[in-house]
Protein backbone atom coordinates (compact mmCIF):
# COMPACT_ATOMS: atom_id res chain seq x y z
CA UNK A 1 0.00 0.00 0.00
CA UNK A 2 1.56 3.51 -0.89
CA UNK A 3 3.12 5.24 1.77
CA UNK A 4 1.45 9.06 3.02
CA UNK A 5 3.52 9.54 5.82
CA UNK A 6 6.81 8.43 6.85
CA UNK A 7 8.02 9.74 10.23
CA UNK A 8 11.75 8.44 12.16
CA UNK A 9 13.50 9.30 15.13
CA UNK A 10 11.13 11.89 15.83
CA UNK A 11 12.19 13.54 19.00
CA UNK A 12 10.34 16.91 20.87
CA UNK A 13 10.86 18.38 24.58
CA UNK A 14 9.30 20.60 26.77
CA UNK A 15 10.88 22.25 29.90
CA UNK A 16 11.06 19.05 32.08
CA UNK A 17 9.44 16.55 29.69
CA UNK A 18 10.55 14.43 27.18
CA UNK A 19 7.40 14.45 25.20
CA UNK A 20 8.90 12.35 22.40
CA UNK A 21 11.89 9.86 22.21
CA UNK A 22 13.12 8.72 18.95
CA UNK A 23 9.48 7.95 17.90
CA UNK A 24 9.04 6.55 13.91
CA UNK A 25 5.43 5.86 12.35
CA UNK A 26 4.29 5.08 9.12
CA UNK A 27 0.70 6.22 7.60
CA UNK A 28 -0.34 4.65 4.01
CA UNK A 29 -2.74 5.43 1.45
CA UNK A 30 -6.58 5.33 2.55
CA UNK A 31 -6.00 4.05 5.70
CA UNK A 32 -7.01 4.44 9.14
CA UNK A 33 -4.30 4.30 11.80
CA UNK A 34 -4.91 4.10 15.53
CA UNK A 35 -2.95 5.72 18.02
CA UNK A 36 -2.92 4.55 21.92
CA UNK A 37 -0.74 5.38 24.63
CA UNK A 38 -1.16 6.29 27.97
CA UNK A 39 -1.85 10.14 28.98
CA UNK A 40 1.75 11.75 28.11
CA UNK A 41 2.64 8.71 25.99
CA UNK A 42 3.12 11.66 23.50
CA UNK A 43 0.29 11.19 21.28
CA UNK A 44 -0.80 14.68 20.82
CA UNK A 45 2.72 15.76 20.50
CA UNK A 46 3.20 14.21 17.50
CA UNK A 47 -0.24 14.44 15.97
CA UNK A 48 0.82 18.39 16.48
CA UNK A 49 4.23 18.23 15.16
CA UNK A 50 2.39 16.74 11.66
CA UNK A 51 -0.11 19.30 11.82
CA UNK A 52 2.18 22.42 12.27
CA UNK A 53 2.08 23.29 15.60
CA UNK A 54 4.71 22.19 16.96
CA UNK A 55 8.46 21.66 15.24
CA UNK A 56 10.45 18.63 16.00
CA UNK A 57 13.71 18.68 17.99
CA UNK A 58 15.10 16.40 15.37
CA UNK A 59 14.36 13.16 13.11
CA UNK A 60 13.12 13.21 9.80
CA UNK A 61 9.57 13.68 8.41
CA UNK A 62 8.38 12.52 4.56
CA UNK A 63 4.66 13.63 3.43
CA UNK A 64 4.03 11.76 -0.02
CA UNK A 65 7.89 10.66 0.10
CA UNK A 66 8.98 14.20 -0.13
CA UNK A 67 10.94 15.39 3.27
CA UNK A 68 8.95 18.31 5.09
CA UNK A 69 9.34 20.76 8.02
CA UNK A 70 6.54 22.32 8.78
CA UNK A 71 6.68 25.99 10.04
CA UNK A 72 3.38 26.52 10.76
CA UNK A 73 0.00 25.42 11.09
CA UNK A 74 -0.39 26.67 7.63
CA UNK A 75 2.69 25.19 5.98
CA UNK A 76 0.53 21.72 6.92
CA UNK A 77 -2.52 22.99 5.55
CA UNK A 78 -1.08 23.74 2.35
CA UNK A 79 0.18 20.31 2.24
CA UNK A 80 -3.24 19.04 3.13
CA UNK A 81 -2.83 17.68 6.51
CA UNK A 82 -6.06 19.20 8.85
CA UNK A 83 -6.20 18.37 12.47
CA UNK A 84 -9.76 17.69 14.57
CA UNK A 85 -8.21 18.75 17.87
CA UNK A 86 -10.01 17.37 21.37
CA UNK A 87 -10.62 20.60 22.71
CA UNK A 88 -13.06 22.48 19.92
CA UNK A 89 -11.61 25.71 18.23
CA UNK A 90 -14.97 26.98 16.99
CA UNK A 91 -16.17 30.17 17.78
CA UNK A 92 -19.56 30.58 19.27
CA UNK A 93 -20.41 34.01 18.21
CA UNK A 94 -19.88 33.36 14.47
CA UNK A 95 -21.84 31.15 12.31
CA UNK A 96 -21.46 28.27 10.67
CA UNK A 97 -19.76 29.10 7.73
CA UNK A 98 -17.70 31.90 9.35
CA UNK A 99 -16.31 29.08 11.26
CA UNK A 100 -15.76 26.70 8.67
CA UNK A 101 -14.07 29.55 6.05
CA UNK A 102 -12.42 31.70 9.33
CA UNK A 103 -8.85 32.70 7.93
CA UNK A 104 -10.19 31.95 4.15
CA UNK A 105 -12.43 34.96 3.52
CA UNK A 106 -10.53 36.46 0.95
CA UNK A 107 -12.14 34.21 -1.70
CA UNK A 108 -15.52 35.20 -1.09
CA UNK A 109 -14.68 39.02 -1.50
CA UNK A 110 -16.57 40.62 -3.56
CA UNK A 111 -16.54 45.07 -4.12
CA UNK A 112 -14.56 45.07 -0.60
CA UNK A 113 -17.51 42.95 1.36
CA UNK A 114 -17.83 39.28 2.13
CA UNK A 115 -20.34 37.70 -0.62
CA UNK A 116 -22.21 35.57 2.40
CA UNK A 117 -24.28 33.92 0.25
CA UNK A 118 -21.39 32.31 -1.55
CA UNK A 119 -19.96 31.57 1.44
CA UNK A 120 -23.00 29.80 2.93
CA UNK A 121 -23.39 27.69 0.16
CA UNK A 122 -20.04 26.87 -0.10
CA UNK A 123 -20.49 25.78 3.48
CA UNK A 124 -23.58 24.16 2.83
CA UNK A 125 -21.74 21.68 0.73
CA UNK A 126 -19.11 20.87 3.14
CA UNK A 127 -21.40 20.23 6.02
CA UNK A 128 -23.73 18.00 3.75
CA UNK A 129 -20.82 16.09 3.79
CA UNK A 130 -20.79 15.16 7.68
CA UNK A 131 -24.83 14.84 7.75
CA UNK A 132 -25.10 18.24 9.53
CA UNK A 133 -28.63 20.02 7.82
CA UNK A 134 -28.63 23.36 9.52
CA UNK A 135 -28.66 26.46 7.97
CA UNK A 136 -25.65 27.88 7.86
CA UNK A 137 -26.07 31.31 8.92
CA UNK A 138 -26.93 30.29 12.45
CA UNK A 139 -25.00 30.94 15.14
CA UNK A 140 -22.14 28.09 16.53
CA UNK A 141 -23.74 28.62 19.86
CA UNK A 142 -27.19 27.16 19.04
CA UNK A 143 -25.29 23.53 17.77
CA UNK A 144 -24.55 20.71 20.61
CA UNK A 145 -21.27 19.43 20.99
CA UNK A 146 -21.61 16.40 18.86
CA UNK A 147 -22.88 19.04 16.14
CA UNK A 148 -20.23 21.43 16.65
CA UNK A 149 -17.55 18.19 15.93
CA UNK A 150 -19.02 17.55 12.82
CA UNK A 151 -18.61 21.40 12.05
CA UNK A 152 -14.77 20.70 12.64
CA UNK A 153 -14.83 18.16 10.62
CA UNK A 154 -15.96 20.36 8.26
CA UNK A 155 -13.68 22.86 8.28
CA UNK A 156 -11.01 19.75 8.12
CA UNK A 157 -12.12 19.06 4.71
CA UNK A 158 -12.66 22.67 4.13
CA UNK A 159 -8.49 22.71 4.67
CA UNK A 160 -7.55 19.45 2.57
CA UNK A 161 -9.58 20.89 0.04
CA UNK A 162 -8.73 19.15 -3.54
CA UNK A 163 -5.36 18.36 -2.36
CA UNK A 164 -4.34 14.50 -3.25
CA UNK A 165 -3.25 11.79 -0.75
CA UNK A 166 -4.39 14.18 2.09
CA UNK A 167 -4.33 13.77 5.79
CA UNK A 168 -7.13 14.38 9.01
CA UNK A 169 -5.53 13.55 12.26
CA UNK A 170 -8.77 12.90 15.07
CA UNK A 171 -7.05 13.59 18.49
CA UNK A 172 -10.15 12.25 21.09
CA UNK A 173 -13.02 13.32 19.07
CA UNK A 174 -15.01 10.96 20.62
CA UNK A 175 -13.97 12.19 24.37
CA UNK A 176 -17.74 14.05 25.09
CA UNK A 177 -20.25 11.95 22.53
CA UNK A 178 -22.28 9.11 23.04
CA UNK A 179 -22.55 5.96 21.95
CA UNK A 180 -25.36 7.22 18.86
CA UNK A 181 -23.09 10.49 18.33
CA UNK A 182 -20.02 7.93 17.68
CA UNK A 183 -21.75 5.50 15.55
CA UNK A 184 -22.21 8.50 12.99
CA UNK A 185 -18.68 9.61 13.51
CA UNK A 186 -17.29 6.12 12.73
CA UNK A 187 -19.66 6.47 9.34
CA UNK A 188 -17.64 9.86 8.52
CA UNK A 189 -14.76 8.24 8.98
CA UNK A 190 -15.07 5.17 6.91
CA UNK A 191 -16.32 7.40 4.33
CA UNK A 192 -13.33 9.32 4.24
CA UNK A 193 -10.77 6.96 4.51
CA UNK A 194 -12.09 6.12 1.01
CA UNK A 195 -10.55 9.35 -0.43
CA UNK A 196 -8.00 10.00 2.29
CA UNK A 197 -5.95 8.84 5.20
CA UNK A 198 -6.82 9.09 8.91
CA UNK A 199 -5.03 9.27 12.20
CA UNK A 200 -7.19 8.58 15.08
CA UNK A 201 -6.59 8.77 18.98
CA UNK A 202 -8.52 7.42 21.54
CA UNK A 203 -8.64 6.45 25.07
CA UNK A 204 -10.94 3.83 24.36
CA UNK A 205 -9.75 0.56 23.04
CA UNK A 206 -12.84 -0.75 21.71
CA UNK A 207 -13.32 2.18 19.36
CA UNK A 208 -9.80 1.82 18.04
CA UNK A 209 -10.21 -1.68 17.27
CA UNK A 210 -13.29 -1.06 15.41
CA UNK A 211 -12.45 1.13 13.48
CA UNK A 212 -8.71 1.01 12.61
CA UNK A 213 -6.72 -0.98 10.35
CA UNK A 214 -3.17 -0.65 11.64
CA UNK A 215 -2.45 0.37 16.09
CA UNK A 216 0.39 1.90 17.03
CA UNK A 217 1.61 2.09 21.05
CA UNK A 218 3.30 4.80 22.91
CA UNK A 219 4.96 4.79 26.04
CA UNK A 220 6.91 7.37 28.04
CA UNK A 221 7.12 9.26 24.33
CA UNK A 222 8.74 5.91 22.95
CA UNK A 223 7.05 3.25 20.36
CA UNK A 224 6.42 0.22 21.97
CA UNK A 225 4.58 -1.58 18.97
CA UNK A 226 3.16 -1.15 15.79
CA UNK A 227 0.35 -4.20 14.32
CA UNK A 228 -2.55 -4.73 12.10
CA UNK A 229 -5.66 -4.74 14.48
CA UNK A 230 -6.95 -8.22 12.80
CA UNK A 231 -3.58 -8.97 15.07
CA UNK A 232 -4.34 -7.86 18.47
CA UNK A 233 -7.01 -7.30 20.93
CA UNK A 234 -7.72 -5.02 23.55
CA UNK A 235 -6.56 -6.96 26.36
CA UNK A 236 -2.71 -7.26 24.71
CA UNK A 237 -2.98 -3.31 24.27
CA UNK A 238 -3.82 -2.16 27.66
CA UNK A 239 -0.82 -4.60 28.46
CA UNK A 240 1.36 -3.06 25.88
CA UNK A 241 0.02 0.88 27.59
CA UNK A 242 0.37 0.04 30.73
CA UNK A 243 3.09 -2.80 31.18
CA UNK A 244 0.62 -4.90 33.46
CA UNK A 245 -2.37 -7.01 32.05
CA UNK A 246 -6.24 -6.08 32.32
CA UNK A 247 -7.11 -7.95 35.70
CA UNK A 248 -10.61 -8.45 37.39
CA UNK A 249 -10.44 -6.00 39.82
CA UNK A 250 -9.94 -2.82 37.66
CA UNK A 251 -12.94 -1.07 39.66
CA UNK A 252 -11.50 -2.26 43.18
CA UNK A 253 -14.77 -3.92 43.89
CA UNK A 254 -13.35 -5.93 46.64
CA UNK A 255 -12.73 -2.30 48.40
CA UNK A 256 -16.19 -1.25 48.34
CA UNK A 257 -17.42 -0.14 51.69
CA UNK A 258 -20.49 -1.94 53.01
CA UNK A 259 -22.86 1.33 54.01
CA UNK A 260 -26.18 -0.63 55.06
CA UNK A 261 -25.74 0.65 58.73
CA UNK A 262 -24.17 3.74 58.17
CA UNK A 263 -26.11 7.29 58.47
CA UNK A 264 -27.52 9.50 55.43
CA UNK A 265 -25.09 12.44 54.86
CA UNK A 266 -27.29 13.75 52.07
CA UNK A 267 -30.83 13.48 50.89
CA UNK A 268 -32.55 15.62 47.78
CA UNK A 269 -36.82 15.19 48.53
CA UNK A 270 -38.67 16.04 45.15
CA UNK A 271 -36.03 18.30 43.64
CA UNK A 272 -36.88 19.74 40.53
CA UNK A 273 -35.18 22.26 37.99
CA UNK A 274 -37.46 22.45 35.21
CA UNK A 275 -36.76 21.41 32.11
CA UNK A 276 -34.05 19.18 33.25
CA UNK A 277 -35.57 17.07 35.68
CA UNK A 278 -38.42 16.63 38.33
CA UNK A 279 -39.33 15.32 41.50
CA UNK A 280 -36.10 13.70 42.36
CA UNK A 281 -35.55 11.35 45.46
CA UNK A 282 -31.98 9.86 47.07
CA UNK A 283 -30.27 9.36 50.44
CA UNK A 284 -26.47 9.27 50.19
CA UNK A 285 -24.82 7.47 52.99
CA UNK A 286 -21.63 8.04 54.98
CA UNK A 287 -18.81 6.46 52.20
CA UNK A 288 -21.15 5.54 50.01
CA UNK A 289 -20.98 5.79 45.63
CA UNK A 290 -24.24 6.77 44.48
CA UNK A 291 -24.76 6.53 40.66
CA UNK A 292 -26.96 8.37 38.52
CA UNK A 293 -26.91 7.04 35.04
CA UNK A 294 -29.32 7.87 32.09
CA UNK A 295 -28.55 8.71 28.36
CA UNK A 296 -27.96 12.04 27.43
CA UNK A 297 -30.58 14.78 28.12
CA UNK A 298 -32.22 12.05 30.95
CA UNK A 299 -30.98 15.16 33.67
CA UNK A 300 -28.39 12.96 35.28
CA UNK A 301 -25.42 15.93 35.15
CA UNK A 302 -28.15 18.79 35.44
CA UNK A 303 -28.68 16.41 38.91
CA UNK A 304 -25.22 16.67 40.02
CA UNK A 305 -25.28 20.85 39.19
CA UNK A 306 -28.08 21.58 40.99
CA UNK A 307 -26.45 20.02 44.38
CA UNK A 308 -23.95 21.79 43.75
CA UNK A 309 -25.10 25.15 43.44
CA UNK A 310 -24.81 25.69 39.62
CA UNK A 311 -28.21 25.06 38.13
CA UNK A 312 -31.11 26.52 40.25
CA UNK A 313 -34.11 24.78 41.14
CA UNK A 314 -37.58 25.43 41.28
CA UNK A 315 -38.92 23.56 44.18
CA UNK A 316 -37.53 20.63 46.25
CA UNK A 317 -35.61 20.20 49.69
CA UNK A 318 -31.77 19.74 50.56
CA UNK A 319 -30.88 18.15 53.58
CA UNK A 320 -27.83 17.52 54.55
CA UNK A 321 -27.38 14.81 57.56
CA UNK A 322 -30.63 16.10 59.31
CA UNK A 323 -30.24 19.68 58.43
CA UNK A 324 -32.43 21.26 55.74
CA UNK A 325 -29.65 23.92 53.68
CA UNK A 326 -30.13 26.33 50.83
CA UNK A 327 -27.64 25.70 48.14
CA UNK A 328 -28.14 28.63 45.64
CA UNK A 329 -24.30 28.99 44.53
CA UNK A 330 -21.06 26.68 44.46
CA UNK A 331 -20.02 29.06 47.32
CA UNK A 332 -22.85 28.20 49.17
CA UNK A 333 -22.07 24.59 48.46
CA UNK A 334 -18.54 24.41 49.77
CA UNK A 335 -19.55 26.21 52.72
CA UNK A 336 -21.59 22.98 53.27
CA UNK A 337 -18.73 20.60 52.64
CA UNK A 338 -19.64 19.83 48.93
CA UNK A 339 -17.11 19.71 46.50
CA UNK A 340 -17.61 18.79 42.67
CA UNK A 341 -15.31 17.91 40.23
CA UNK A 342 -16.96 18.62 36.29
CA UNK A 343 -16.64 16.52 33.40
CA UNK A 344 -15.29 19.13 30.95
CA UNK A 345 -12.30 19.49 33.73
CA UNK A 346 -10.20 21.48 31.08
CA UNK A 347 -12.74 24.34 31.17
CA UNK A 348 -14.24 24.26 34.77
CA UNK A 349 -12.21 21.96 36.80
CA UNK A 350 -8.53 23.86 36.82
CA UNK A 351 -6.85 27.02 35.18
CA UNK A 352 -4.83 25.63 32.66
CA UNK A 353 -2.20 27.90 32.52
CA UNK A 354 -1.99 28.78 35.74
CA UNK A 355 0.65 26.23 38.06
CA UNK A 356 -0.12 23.18 40.26
CA UNK A 357 -0.02 24.82 43.18
CA UNK A 358 -2.26 27.56 42.57
CA UNK A 359 -4.57 25.00 41.45
CA UNK A 360 -4.39 22.45 44.03
CA UNK A 361 -4.48 25.86 47.13
CA UNK A 362 -7.09 27.85 45.19
CA UNK A 363 -10.01 26.51 47.11
CA UNK A 364 -8.30 27.27 50.33
CA UNK A 365 -6.35 30.25 49.90
CA UNK A 366 -8.28 31.85 52.95
CA UNK A 367 -6.95 28.93 55.31
CA UNK A 368 -3.78 29.61 54.01
CA UNK A 369 -2.89 33.29 54.82
CA UNK A 370 -1.77 35.45 57.79
CA UNK A 371 -3.24 38.57 58.08
CA UNK A 372 -4.45 39.07 54.90
CA UNK A 373 -0.97 37.96 53.57
CA UNK A 374 -0.62 34.47 51.55
CA UNK A 375 2.06 31.95 53.42
CA UNK A 376 4.00 30.80 50.76
CA UNK A 377 6.06 27.88 52.48
CA UNK A 378 2.59 26.24 53.51
CA UNK A 379 1.57 25.93 50.25
CA UNK A 380 4.62 25.09 48.73
CA UNK A 381 4.72 22.14 51.89
CA UNK A 382 0.98 21.38 50.86
CA UNK A 383 1.42 21.09 47.46
CA UNK A 384 4.31 18.35 47.92
CA UNK A 385 2.26 16.63 50.21
CA UNK A 386 -0.96 16.23 47.78
CA UNK A 387 1.97 15.48 44.93
CA UNK A 388 3.09 12.88 47.32
CA UNK A 389 -0.30 11.35 48.09
CA UNK A 390 -2.00 11.15 44.63
CA UNK A 391 1.13 10.48 42.98
CA UNK A 392 1.07 13.72 40.18
CA UNK A 393 3.73 13.68 37.66
CA UNK A 394 5.51 16.81 37.55
CA UNK A 395 8.21 18.41 37.45
CA UNK A 396 7.78 20.77 40.10
CA UNK A 397 4.63 22.53 41.99
CA UNK A 398 5.46 25.52 39.74
CA UNK A 399 4.74 23.54 36.75
CA UNK A 400 2.01 25.01 34.46
CA UNK A 401 -0.72 22.77 34.28
CA UNK A 402 -1.40 22.37 30.39
CA UNK A 403 1.65 20.89 30.32
CA UNK A 404 0.53 17.75 32.00
CA UNK A 405 -1.55 14.92 31.46
CA UNK A 406 -4.99 14.45 31.09
CA UNK A 407 -4.81 12.06 34.52
CA UNK A 408 -2.70 13.88 36.10
CA UNK A 409 -5.18 17.14 35.56
CA UNK A 410 -7.50 15.28 37.10
CA UNK A 411 -5.51 13.97 40.18
CA UNK A 412 -4.65 17.77 40.79
CA UNK A 413 -8.69 18.71 40.80
CA UNK A 414 -9.06 15.80 43.08
CA UNK A 415 -6.78 17.05 45.70
CA UNK A 416 -7.83 20.36 45.24
CA UNK A 417 -10.90 19.29 47.00
CA UNK A 418 -9.43 16.54 49.04
CA UNK A 419 -7.50 18.84 50.61
CA UNK A 420 -10.16 21.29 51.17
CA UNK A 421 -11.28 21.77 54.90
CA UNK A 422 -14.31 19.54 55.80
CA UNK A 423 -15.13 18.29 52.28
CA UNK A 424 -17.52 15.64 53.20
CA UNK A 425 -19.68 15.38 49.68
CA UNK A 426 -17.54 15.06 46.71
CA UNK A 427 -19.89 14.99 42.92
CA UNK A 428 -18.17 13.18 40.22
CA UNK A 429 -19.27 14.33 37.07
CA UNK A 430 -17.45 11.65 34.62
CA UNK A 431 -14.40 11.84 36.49
CA UNK A 432 -12.14 9.53 34.17
CA UNK A 433 -13.17 11.09 30.63
CA UNK A 434 -10.85 11.33 28.28
CA UNK A 435 -7.88 9.66 30.59
CA UNK A 436 -6.19 6.54 29.72
CA UNK A 437 -6.80 2.98 30.99
CA UNK A 438 -3.87 2.89 33.32
CA UNK A 439 -4.75 6.37 34.94
CA UNK A 440 -8.28 5.60 35.25
CA UNK A 441 -7.16 2.09 37.59
CA UNK A 442 -5.27 5.17 39.67
CA UNK A 443 -8.51 7.11 39.96
CA UNK A 444 -10.32 4.01 40.86
CA UNK A 445 -7.98 3.35 43.60
CA UNK A 446 -8.14 6.96 44.97
CA UNK A 447 -11.82 7.30 45.29
CA UNK A 448 -12.17 3.84 46.82
CA UNK A 449 -9.98 5.66 49.47
CA UNK A 450 -11.93 8.95 49.77
CA UNK A 451 -15.44 6.11 50.53
CA UNK A 452 -12.85 4.59 53.72
CA UNK A 453 -12.23 8.13 54.89
CA UNK A 454 -15.77 8.88 55.19
CA UNK A 455 -16.13 10.86 52.20
CA UNK A 456 -19.52 10.15 50.56
CA UNK A 457 -19.70 10.32 46.53
CA UNK A 458 -22.07 11.49 43.95
CA UNK A 459 -21.04 9.84 40.08
CA UNK A 460 -21.84 9.84 36.59
CA UNK A 461 -19.89 8.17 34.16
CA UNK A 462 -19.13 7.48 30.69
CA UNK A 463 -19.52 3.70 31.13
CA UNK A 464 -22.23 1.80 32.33
CA UNK A 465 -19.22 -0.95 33.30
CA UNK A 466 -17.85 1.53 35.68
CA UNK A 467 -20.51 3.24 36.89
CA UNK A 468 -21.89 -0.56 37.82
CA UNK A 469 -18.37 -1.39 39.24
CA UNK A 470 -17.92 1.56 41.38
CA UNK A 471 -21.26 2.51 42.83
CA UNK A 472 -23.24 1.08 46.01
CA UNK A 473 -26.60 1.99 44.56
CA UNK A 474 -27.24 3.35 41.13
CA UNK A 475 -30.64 5.44 40.20
CA UNK A 476 -31.76 5.52 36.39
CA UNK A 477 -33.22 8.31 34.96
CA UNK A 478 -35.31 9.01 31.96
CA UNK A 479 -36.58 12.51 30.85
CA UNK A 480 -35.83 14.04 33.93
CA UNK A 481 -37.58 11.44 36.20
CA UNK A 482 -35.90 9.10 38.47
CA UNK A 483 -37.62 5.78 37.14
CA UNK A 484 -35.28 3.34 38.78
CA UNK A 485 -33.17 2.28 41.71
CA UNK A 486 -30.60 -0.93 41.92
CA UNK A 487 -28.53 -1.33 45.26
CA UNK A 488 -25.17 -2.56 43.86
CA UNK A 489 -23.56 -4.00 46.91
CA UNK A 490 -20.08 -6.05 45.83
CA UNK A 491 -21.71 -9.37 46.34
CA UNK A 492 -24.29 -8.72 43.68
CA UNK A 493 -23.95 -6.25 41.11
CA UNK A 494 -26.95 -5.61 38.49
CA UNK A 495 -26.57 -6.05 35.08
CA UNK A 496 -26.17 -3.42 32.36
CA UNK A 497 -29.14 -5.50 30.12
CA UNK A 498 -30.82 -4.82 33.09
CA UNK A 499 -30.03 -0.68 33.50
CA UNK A 500 -30.31 -0.44 29.90
CA UNK A 501 -33.95 -1.91 30.75
CA UNK A 502 -34.94 1.74 32.08
CA UNK A 503 -32.55 4.07 30.41
CA UNK A 504 -34.12 3.83 26.69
Amino acid sequence: MEQIIKIEKISKAFPGVQALDRVSLELRKNEVLGLVGENGAGKSTLMKIIAGVYSKDSGSFNLNKKRVNFQSQLDAQKSGIAMVFQEQSLFNNLTIAENIFFGSEKKFIKFGQIDRKRMNKKASHLIKLVDIHFNPSIKTEKLSFSQKQMVEIAKALRIIGDTKNSVILFDEPTSLLNEKEIKKLFEIIRKLKKEHSVIFISHRLDEVMEISDHIYVFKNGKNVINKDTSDTDEMELHSLMVGEKLHGEYYKINKQLNIENKDVVFEIKKLTAKNHFYNCNFKLREGEILGLCGVEGSGKESLCRACFGLLSIDYGEIYLGSKKINIKSPLQAVKNGIGYIPQERSVEGISKYSTVADNINIVNLVNLNRHGIVQNEKIKKRTREWISKLNIKTPDINTRCFLLSGGNQQKIVLSKWLSTYGIKILILDHPTRGIDVGAKEEIYALIRGICKNGISIILTSDTLEELIGLSNSIYILKDGYIKKYFPAPKELKPSQKEIVAYMV
